[in-house]
């Protein structure tokens, strides 16, 4: 059960390093960069959740 939950973080964070601000760290502030990973994440997100 371990392993599949950490495949999926791992597999989530390779699809964040394809948004190149999140992969280059543009951000100043810590708070801003994660603001910006929880915005991508949530963008990658709603497909899987949004079923029509």
């Amino acid at each position: 059960m371990k392993y599949r939950w950490r495949n999926r973080i791992e597999r989530l964070f390779n699809k964040l390093k394809n948004w190149r601000r999140v992969a280059t760290r543009y951000d100043k502030t810590a708070d801003s960069y994660i603001g910006f990973v929880s915005l991508a994440s949530a963008s990658l997100w709603l497909p899987f959740v949004h079923v029509a």
